[in-house]
């Protein structure tokens, strides 16, 4: 996702600035990194993996199918009389219509689930990172920098915080 590059040049100017004193504290948080690699986040993965492992199967099995019916056609499409073939035809488009809906709505519901799932892990780590930040005195808090140095790099406190709860 792309974002304006006009904020970012307003907090440099703002911590550049004579306003901000030498001991404003800012902090920095990873959430790609949050969302990919927190234990949390790796237990919300593998519940969906299990949730949609039946559907995902039966995509496979439609997927052969097709795939069969079409071998099928192109090997015997000299021996097959024209009737045979117009329902083999048939039976393959049908198939592959069937294949194509269950795949689109396999893709929705994931995305929907994702969605559920990792708005869940959002909601507890920026509670946490408020936390962290009215516990330690934080002015500032900052979510996806270009770059961030390491010693603000709140991500892995982050992490652990959100596995013990």
């Amino acid at each position: 996702m792309f974002k304006p590059i006009l904020p970012a040049a307003l907090l440099a100017l703002l911590l550049a600035s004579p306003l901000v004193s030498a001991d404003t504290k800012v902090g920095y948080i990873d959430t790609e990194r949050l969302f990919k690699d927190s234990p949390m986040a790796v237990k919300a993965q593998k519940k969906l993996e299990q949730e949609f492992a039946k559907r995902d199967q039966e995509i496979q099995r439609m997927t052969k199918q097709a795939r069969d019916l079409q071998n099928l056609l192109e090997k015997e499409d000299l021996t097959l009389s024209e009737s045979e073939k117009t329902r083999k035809t048939r039976d393959l488009a049908n198939v592959t219509r069937e294949l194509q809906r269950a795949q689109r709505e396999l893709r929705e519901d994931l995305n929907q689930r994702k969605q559920e799932e990792f708005s869940a892990i959002h909601t507890r780590a920026r509670s946490l990172i408020i936390d962290i930040a009215n516990k330690e005195r934080f002015d500032l808090i900052i979510e996806n920098a270009v770059y961030a140095s390491p010693r603000i790099d709140l991500t892995d406190r982050v992490m652990r915080a959100l596995e013990q709860r």
